[in-house]
This record gives structure tokens, C-alpha cells and sequence, in this order.
């Protein structure tokens, strides 16, 4: 069967030969002479090859030789070729180099040069970096296991969590990373928000600025902090009153992570709370843009400054939504901001007078 094989990868090899060019380069590279001008057809019988409307594209490997039928291919990375070790022929030349254009001579240089891979998930406590296994129980057809592999494959699980979270610091991220994302849900924080408050408390522990505060302190302030920077900012009040931890602790922490690590938190723009608030209040579009028009007149006369943003924000919608007939009271504004309805008062007086506003409210 093999020499009968042979015979028709033989013959194949020479019809191709007589029907494309006739030129052949002896060559002694690979123990043989190296044939040239061998026809596609021909490099079909040895190589997964397509013929379509584009031309030939390779979809395999290189399994036998299509002159002698050997089956002893090796590749010449250095010239893109792959070569025929028994008889010489090159079977296929400039083949593209798909690998990486770098070298690496250990695993830790492969590991730091590698551009590729999964996704690193800062909210995990490994960075999603480790397979896991599920707790389904079930094989590839989705039949249940038999008890025994049950039990196995709870042992299994067990060893593997415990192995793959070692480290004291990784333990404490299995507690922290957790705790920040139900207080994230809670606040209707994004993901983006949410890996970013990560990234930021991983960095307060290599710089151990959690040394004897609690973890729960540590996270909450890492949350206020980069709400604020990615413009979605949260009170201190709104995180006190959903994590439990006092706000002058957290105000505190923040203030010491911001020092050591060197942030750059920007002031809070009032026109953040504006969308929250509308929603809240279940007012249009319309009142929404009043709002911001407001507030944007208010900064340029310098009104903002020196007061609580918050404040500011919720007097601009409670005059917003009487200016387009969508009146709320002080106290439903007064409860969505979170503000007391003297505070409202006072800002609302303010505004009016400064920008000349004509309403009675």
C-alpha cells in the first residue's frame, strides 16, 4: 500500500513538473538536491492545500514529501521554507512567519514579552489569570458525574483555590475586591470605575498604606477616589451610609492615599450630579439642560466656589424644573441630593439674585 502511495505521489510529482516551468536548482541543503518549479497541483498531495479564485492558500501542515512520499519535513525558519530531509525537494518557500518578531531564551523573558493573552482583570484577585473550575458537576455532554468523580473533583477544586490564591496579599484582595464591588453596585459605579478602584487599592497595598487601617476604610476611599477622577463622582455620605464605615474615616484615608500615591483628583463639577438627579426626580430632557446652563452661568460668575457642589447642583435643578413646569419641592430635591432643604434655600436665593432669574418659587 505504502510503495503503491508512493508511486502515485511520484507520478503526480511529475506531471507537475512537465506542466509548470521547467527549471530546476540543484542544491545540496538537506541531504539531497533541492528540486524547484514543482507545480501546485503537485504540492496539493503534500500539503492542505486550497485551489480557489485567490490562489492556492495553505491550510495544514506539510505532512509527506509529494516527489518521494517521505514523510521527513523539516522547516528552515531562517529562508521560510520547508524542505524534504530524504529527497532535498524545497516543498514550499517564502512561507510567512506567523510567530512573534521577538526571542526570548527563558520563560520569565517569554512572559515579560508576550503582547498577548487574557485579559487582566484587576477585580479579581489572581487578575483572572487562573483557570477555573466549575461547580456544575456535569461532563463534556452535560451528563451529571458519578459521586465518586464528584468527590474528586470537589478535592480538586479545593486544592486548586488554595493554591492559586497563596500569597497574604492575594488573601486580602479575596476579601477587599469583593466588598468593592457590592458597594460599586450599590453606588451604579461602571466597570471601567470599578477595575480602576482596584488597580488603585493593589497599589495601596505594595506601598503598604493599609497598615493598620481596615480594609473595608481602604477600599471606600479608593472608590471616592476615582469616581472623582473618572467624573462620576459619589458623597462621602452616599458611601458611609451603603458601606457602614464612617465618613470622617474615609475622608481621612483618602486624603492619605492621595498624599503618598500622588494623585490628581480634579474638582467636583456640580454638572456631574445633575444627571443623577434628574433621573431621580423623573424630570425631561429640558430640565436637564436648564439645569446645566445654569450651572455653567453660576461657575463663570463664580458661584461654585467655596460651596458644596452638591448643594449647588440641587438648587440649579430645583429652579430648572419650575422654569420648565416640571416643579418638584424642596424636600423631594432636598432627599435625591442627599442636602438639606435650608441648604437648597440659601443656594437657590443666591442664584436667583446673582443671575437674574425670574421665578417665584
Amino acid at each position: 500500500m505504502a510503495k503503491k502511495e508512493s508511486k502515485i505521489l511520484k507520478r503526480n510529482a511529475d506531471e507537475g513538473r512537465q506542466a509548470s516551468r521547467p527549471a530546476s536548482t540543484p542544491s545540496s541543503r538537506a541531504g539531497g538536491p533541492v528540486e524547484r518549479g514543482v507545480s501546485e497541483k503537485a504540492l496539493g498531495a503534500g500539503l492542505g492545500i486550497v485551489h480557489g479564485e485567490e490562489g492556492p492558500k495553505v491550510i495544514g501542515s506539510v505532512k509527506h514529501c509529494p516527489s518521494c512520499g517521505s514523510g521527513d519535513i523539516i522547516f528552515d525558519s531562517e529562508r521560510g521554507e520547508y524542505i524534504c530531509n530524504n529527497c532535498g525537494l524545497v516543498i514550499e518557500e517564502n512561507v510567512t512567519d506567523v510567530g512573534p518578531e521577538w526571542r526570548a531564551f527563558d520563560t520569565d523573558q517569554r512572559n515579560a514579552r508576550a503582547r498577548t493573552g487574557a485579559p487582566i482583570k484587576y477585580m479579581k484577585p489572581n487578575k483572572g489569570l487562573v483557570t477555573e473550575i466549575d461547580m456544575y458537576n456535569k461532563d463534556i455532554r452535560g451528563a451529571k458525574l458519578p459521586s465518586k468523580r464528584q468527590a474528586q473533583l470537589y478535592r480538586i477544586r479545593k486544592w486548586h483555590k488554595r493554591a492559586s490564591i497563596a500569597s497574604s496579599s492575594e488573601r486580602n484582595y479575596l476579601v477587599a475586591l469583593p466588598e468593592l464591588n457590592r458597594v460599586a453596585s450599590y453606588l451604579g459605579l461602571p466597570d471601567n470605575v470599578r477595575e480602576s478602584s482596584a488597580l488603585l487599592y493593589r497599589n495601596c497595598v505594595k506601598n503598604n498604606l493599609i497598615r493598620g487601617r481596615p480594609i473595608e476604610t481602604v477600599v471606600n476611599a479608593a472608590l471616592y477616589a476615582t469616581g472623582r477622577q473618572a467624573g462620576m463622582p459619589r458623597t462621602l455620605d452616599e458611601i458611609s451610609q451603603i458601606s457602614g464605615v464612617p465618613k470622617k474615616e474615609i475622608g481621612r484615608t483618602y486624603r492619605v492615599i492621595a498624599h503618598e500615591l500622588g494623585l490628581k483628583i480634579p474638582l467636583t463639577d456640580p454638572i456631574a450630579y445633575v444627571p443623577r438627579y434628574v433621573a431621580a426626580l423623573k424630570l425631561s430632557g429640558e430640565a436637564q439642560e436648564r439645569s446645566v446652563l445654569l450651572l455653567k452661568q453660576a461657575m463663570k460668575k463664580g458661584l461654585v466656589s467655596g460651596r458644596s457642589p452638591t448643594g449647588v447642583s440641587a438648587a440649579a435643578v430645583y429652579i430648572a424644573s419650575a422654569l420648565v413646569g416640571e416643579r418638584r419641592t424642596q424636600k423631594e430635591v432636598a432627599e435625591v441630593a442627599g442636602v438639606t432643604e435650608v441648604t437648597i434655600r440659601n443656594r437657590y436665593r443666591e442664584l436667583k439674585k446673582e443671575l437674574d432669574i425670574d421665578v417665584n418659587l
